[in-house]
């Protein structure tokens, strides 16, 4: 699921896009349709991630929700802000899965109702979901926060309406992700969890680097 939901399917049809840019991006009506197919998608994904208590249902939702922000990127001219969002995003969502499989290996379960507690328990799975899912939510300072940004700012430049959609999705996806993390980490423990070994650990902790400092890498050099 790190893999593929994060990179390697994500990077199809957006890099396909990107790289196909030049057949379409004089034709303005294929634009506008590109970009309210991606902004309703991010919406309405956003959406089915509110009501979802699958942990890794919520992160595939989260991931076509944000699929949906770089095609509404490349609707609005901005192939350069999609692979951008496309890069950060690789981090961030790497890591919720990989967390997610941890918290599967060390409770059995991925109802997030039935978890609750794991910050005592398995501290450092809970620390990389954290950091994960500010990135994802545009906490200032994480990768997630600039390339997400990049977007809206397009989209206020050019749809005012695509952007306080996108906005609004913004809001929901901080919302869902926290909703996630609070039942699943905060509150009550059932059951006996325990830690994930170093050897599932230590690639968490080196995306959970990359989700804080990996955006950086996108912003120009004055």
């Amino acid at each position: 699921s790190a893999l593929i939901h994060a990179a390697t399917m994500g990077a199809a049809g957006v890099y396909l896009l990107c790289r196909s840019f030049w057949l379409f991006e004089t034709l303005p009506s294929v634009l506008s349709t590109i970009m309210w197919i991606g902004g309703l998608t991010a919406f309405l994904s956003a959406c089915m991630a509110l009501v979802e208590n699958d942990l890794k249902r919520i992160l595939a939702y989260s991931t076509l929700s944000q699929l949906g922000y770089m095609v509404m990127a490349l609707g609005l001219g901005g192939n350069v802000a999609g692979m951008y969002h496309l890069t950060t995003h690789a981090f961030f969502k790497a890591l919720l899965f990989l967390a997610a499989g941890s918290v599967i290996h060390g409770t059995h379960t991925q109802d997030i109702w039935k978890l609750g507690g794991l910050t005592k328990s398995m501290p450092w799975t809970s620390a990389a979901f954290g950091v994960g899912a500010l990135a994802l939510a545009g906490f200032p300072g994480l990768s997630g926060f600039f390339s997400k940004d990049e977007i809206l700012v397009l989209a206020h430049e050019h749809n005012p309406a695509l952007y306080w959609l996108g906005t609004v999705t913004a809001g929901m996806t901080a919302f869902y992700i926290a909703r996630a993390w609070c039942v699943a980490f905060m509150g009550t423990g059932h059951g006996h969890p325990h830690e994930s070994p170093a050897i599932m650990i230590a690639p968490l902790m080196l995306l959970a680097v990359l989700s804080i400092a990996g955006g950086y890498l996108g912003i120009p050099r004055l």
